[in-house]
């Protein structure tokens, strides 16, 4: 019985993860239609997350001298690059393509895998992965000279690059009984994330009287300080800490599944909320990438005894399971051990 609760529970904690991060975008986009830099956007997501996790960075203060490296590469990559790249692509195209093209990071992970650490892959991820990126090129539609703005597709690919160089990092950092909490790695990573975005974005110069205002939310007016407490609170720091304890109470693959539901729930939400109607070929191409990411990972090969092995097999399940975006959409989310997983964008990106 206490352990079909545990589960029932995890699953509900990995739904609403997979709820939070997927409305980033969807709470981002009217604040940067209404004149603010996504950068800006990106830094008040950050800096407002960290600063109602800094008690929990005192509380695990000592990861600063055991753990630099893993923090500095949160930091950089699932936090600030995750978030801006994504933060600027959905200022430029759909919320839910954004979002989807993040899908390529299993195909990146394996590359990376196969030819870089010369590892073999199985038949089974790499056809998810052919599906992804099959399905990826319906979403974009490549038959109509890619449709949506080059440089936002870039950006939403950029996105998806740090999810990979997260992953490889942050499983190679953690791992044995010294692994440091997924917790404190996640305050120090928007720790750092707002250090390197106050360089980059420089707040200073943000047009600080429209956070007074109101954003059109296709056509309603909502109050920007609404749409900005639901990005640090619910899409950020509630989406990142339900992720965590969810991986924590679940199967890798199990809570994989679950938030595969992310991309569905950001452009659903970007459907309804903002008015961004996708064609029937995009619909069929988004289908096709979430199945193409579950077979990736619910086929990844289980990781062998060896660190160095564990680590690389481990990223390719948790990438392709969708975890991290961070993703501007949602974003990274950090698992026990080698295992990691969080996604956007703002998107999370699993972000």
């Amino acid at each position: 019985m206490h352990a079909s609760s545990g589960r029932s529970a995890g699953l509900g904690l990995a739904l609403v993860s997979a709820l939070a991060f997927g409305g980033s975008g969807v709470a981002a986009k009217p604040l940067i239609e209404a004149g603010l830099d996504p950068l800006h956007v990106v830094w008040l997501r950050v800096a407002g997350a960290a600063l109602v996790m800094l008690p929990v960075a005192w509380r695990h203060r000592d990861l600063v001298r055991r753990r630099p490296a893993l923090l500095a590469g949160f930091g950089l990559l699932a936090v600030a690059g995750v978030q801006a790249c994504y933060f600027a692509a959905i200022s430029r195209i759909p919320v839910g393509v954004a979002l989807l093209v993040e899908y390529l990071a299993p195909a990146l992970v394996l590359g990376w895998v196969r030819f870089v650490q010369r590892r073999p892959v199985t038949r089974a991820a790499a056809l998810g992965v052919v599906l992804a990126v099959a399905g990826l090129a319906c979403v974009v539609e490549v038959w109509a000279g890619l449709r949506f703005d080059a440089l936002g597709l870039l950006l939403a690919l950029g996105a998806a690059c740090c999810q990979v160089g997260y992953f490889v990092l942050s499983d190679q950092g953690a791992g044995g009984r010294d692994a440091p909490h997924p917790l404190g790695v996640i305050a120090y990573g928007l720790l750092v994330g707002t250090a390197v975005l106050t360089l980059v974005a420089r707040p200073w110069t943000m047009d600080w009287p429209l956070l007074a205002e109101s954003a059109a939310m296709d056509g309603t007016e909502v109050p920007a300080a609404l749409l900005i407490a639901w990005i640090v609170l619910i899409a950020t720091v509630a989406a990142y800490v339900t992720g965590v304890v969810s991986v924590r109470r679940l199967s890798p693959q199990v809570a994989g599944v679950v938030a595969c539901l992310e991309a569905v729930v950001a452009t659903a939400l970007a459907w309804v909320l903002l008015g961004e109607h996708l064609s029937a070929p995009q619909i069929l191409g988004g289908a096709v990438v979430l199945v193409g990411a579950f077979i990736a990972q619910s086929q990844a090969p289980k990781p062998p005894a060896g660190p160095v092995a564990g680590g690389a097999e481990a990223a390719v399940a948790s990438v392709a399971a969708g975890s991290g975006a961070p993703s501007p959409a949602g974003g990274a989310r950090i698992a026990d051990g080698a295992q990691a997983r969080v996604a956007e964008d703002g998107g999370g990106a699993r972000v």
